[in-house]
């Protein structure tokens, strides 16, 4: 078939300006050819020239511009030279020619020496001026045609977009949109989407007003101009936007919010006019505008005085023409951002962006669907289940899950196997979570063993806290950048957390500091990472979502961001600083009853740690048994009195608030 294809439809030849060019470089060089080819005057010398002239074979002899001596023969003595026998010259052609440095000094040598005797002179001799006009015009055309050739190169490298800093001068306020459509059609369906069912469910009324219009207008309904998608990264807003368009089978501009600010003035507003009139060409047609908070962030954020906000007037012009074209004309603008709570405010008004899909992370059921996708490419074994990786992966977005799957099908092929195996999806699963596996490096016995007590710590304290996340695996190898061991949980499917969750959480992380001091009764700087997330916690338990007695029922999550303006008094802030050390000192006192508690479970996981390196769940219920905990709903009735629960230091909490009294 393609042989055919090329013959029936050979390529045609494209003649441009630079065939013109080379027709007439190809004279140029022909005429000094051919000029060449049929000079057949021969070279000699004032020696030869003498002999010639005083054997009376020279007939005339003239003196070009005072330096080039040409010399004719008579027809009677062509004969004594070979070359001149058969040759037919033309008239004004020399036979002879040579170069003389002083004129005067010939003229007197022809004179004296071969026209001294008689009357009528041997020879005729006579002095001319003779101008090369065409080495004087091809000297002049040179530079001009290598000029203009360059300059015209130039030109077009800059329209091309190919010329570097100072491309596309001519062509800058144009749209860099690129167009998806007959000829290049987006192939990517809502069959090709996973986990986004509901995000699906909201734009297919935009997919259904582009196929059939009429269904909407003939009962007076409106569009939305605009929809915005709204989501962290990773969660699939472009591949969304993508299937909208290929289901509609219209026109797709795509667009980077970034594409349209540049350092010269006005560059922006004009690129949004060229972008909505090609629109408005194609329609019905949709525009996507990935990261639109590149150009619709808040206006008067960080504006210098006095200057020129070019991103501003982007914005502007956006608005303008989000308000200008009609909702009938089939043009509908799609935007995906993850920082829409720093977009403007008549950006997000309706009549502009009217519908805000949310696009968060997927659940179980959406990561499961999400697996099947990408496992449809990839060849797995029959352990492989779906399930089970989804259930492996809590709070995952769609990439991330796409790059487990690649990275487990290549460590699959690194080790020489016909299909990827479960251990494949597992390795992978590290190496995304904790990082590259640092084979390489040397940890001494003894630092290998404060490592294996601080993460049997964490474990400890995770298995027996009611509230904690189920362990699934915990491990001394070391892995990425500065982490040297860790502990994997699988955190609940839950959308609010209470404070005895969160208090459970600050104890298990806790937990790694607490088996260094009961063990070693000393300290590493191995808990920085686990500091830094109870600090986080406690502060946000406190300032953010109110569960401190004694600084109330407040809230300065947004207030807290501007770094001018503390929504605070000194007097409050150093009550929250109190509360936040005594709530942390709470729970690290809490990690070491639990850990003397259990120190024999203790010295368990962390001897085998130090044999095995890893342990997952099975290994430890083999070896500590049970967890004491089943799982349980968020609103179920909790006994605060449990034995290894926070209950148990309800005590030790009411003791310290009586000391910070008495103090």
């Amino acid at each position: 078939m393609s042989e055919k294809k090329k013959d029936n439809n050979p390529k045609k030849l494209v003649i441009n300006s630079y065939w013109i060019y080379g027709i007439v470089i190809f004279i140029f060089l022909g005429l000094q050819v051919l000029a060449f080819v049929n000079n057949k005057t021969e070279k000699t010398t004032l020696y030869g020239f003498k002999e010639m002239a005083l054997a009376g074979d020279v007939e005339k002899v003239y003196v070009i511009n005072e330096k080039l001596v040409n010399v004719f023969l008579k027809k009677e003595a062509l004969s004594k030279y070979p070359k001149f026998k058969e040759s037919k010259l033309p008239s004004n052609q020399p036979n002879f020619t040579f170069e003389i440095i002083d004129p005067a000094s010939f003229d007197n040598f022809v004179k004296t020496e071969i026209n001294k005797d008689g009357k009528k002179p041997i020879i005729d001799y006579e002095a001319k001026s003779q101008e090369n006009y065409f080495g004087i015009i091809l000297s002049w055309m040179i530079p001009i045609l290598l000029i203009l050739g360059l300059w015209i190169f130039f030109i077009r490298k800059m329209g091309s977009g190919a010329g570097g800093p100072g491309s596309q001068i001519f062509n800058i306020g144009k749209s860099k949109a690129t167009l998806f459509d007959n000829k290049a059609k987006v192939n990517v369906t809502f069959k090709d989407l996973a986990g986004l069912e509901e995000a699906k469910e909201e734009v297919m009324e935009v997919v259904d007003f582009l196929k059939n219009p009429k269904k909407y207008t003939s009962l007076g309904g409106k569009i939305p101009k605009g929809v915005l998608l709204v989501g962290p990264p990773g969660t699939g807003k472009t591949l969304l936007a993508k299937a909208v368009a290929g289901e509609a089978n219209v026109p797709f501009f795509s667009i980077s919010g970034s594409d349209f600010v540049e350092m010269f003035v006005g560059v922006g507003a004009s690129r949004v006019r060229d972008l909505f009139k090609q629109a408005r060409e194609k329609a019905p047609c949709i525009i996507f505008i990935d990261e639109i908070d590149a150009i619709g962030r808040a206006r008067g954020r960080g504006q210098v005085q006095g200057g020129n906000d070019e991103r501003e007037n982007t914005l502007n012009q956006l608005l303008v023409e989000m308000d200008g074209f009609s909702t009938d004309k089939g043009v509908i603008l799609m935007a995906a951002t993850n920082r829409h709570d720093i977009l403007d405010n008549a950006l997000m008004r309706p009549g502009r962006f009217d519908r805000q899909i949310g696009i968060d992370s997927p659940d179980l059921a959406g990561r499961e669907a999400i697996f099947k996708v990408h496992l449809k490419n990839i060849k797995t074994a029959d352990d492989v289940k779906a399930d089970s990786l989804a259930e492996m992966t809590p709070g995952f977005a769609g990439a991330e899950i796409a790059n487990v799957c690649n990275e487990s099908a290549l460590v699959a092929a690194r080790r020489n196997k016909k299909a990827v195996e479960m251990d494949d999806f597992n390795y992978a699963l590290d190496r995304v979570i904790g990082g590259l596996e640092k084979k390489n490096k040397i940890i001494s016995p003894r630092e290998k063993e404060i490592i294996a007590y601080h993460e049997a710590g964490h474990a400890i304290c995770g298995w027996y806290l009611e509230n904690a996340s189920p362990l699934v695996k915990v491990t001394i190898v070391p892995r990425g950048i500065g982490t040297l061991g860790y502990a994997q949980y699988l955190p609940k499917e839950e959308y609010i957390t209470r404070t005895e969750a969160l208090l459970d959480r600050m104890t298990m992380t806790l937990g790694g500091r607490a088996a260094e001091k009961i063990v070693f009764d000393k300290i590493s700087t191995g808990a920085q990472s686990d500091l830094d997330q109870v600090t986080k916690m406690a502060y946000s338990m406190v300032t953010v979502f109110g569960m401190n007695e004694k600084v109330g029922n407040v809230s300065f999550y947004g207030m807290s961001q501007d770094q001018f303006n503390k929504p605070f008094s000194d007097d409050t802030a150093t009550l929250i600083d109190e509360e936040v050390r005594k709530l942390i000192d709470i729970q690290y006192l809490a990690a070491q009853e639990l850990l003397k508690s259990k120190r024999k479970e203790l010295n368990i996981l962390a001897q085998q740690l130090l044999e095995k390196e890893v342990l997952h769940k099975s290994d430890i219920i083999r070896l500590i048994g049970e967890r004491p905990y089943t799982e349980v709903s968020i609103f179920t009735p909790q006994n605060d009195t449990k034995a290894d629960g926070n209950g148990k230091f309800k005590e030790l909490f009411d003791e310290e608030e009586k000391k910070a009294e008495l103090n």
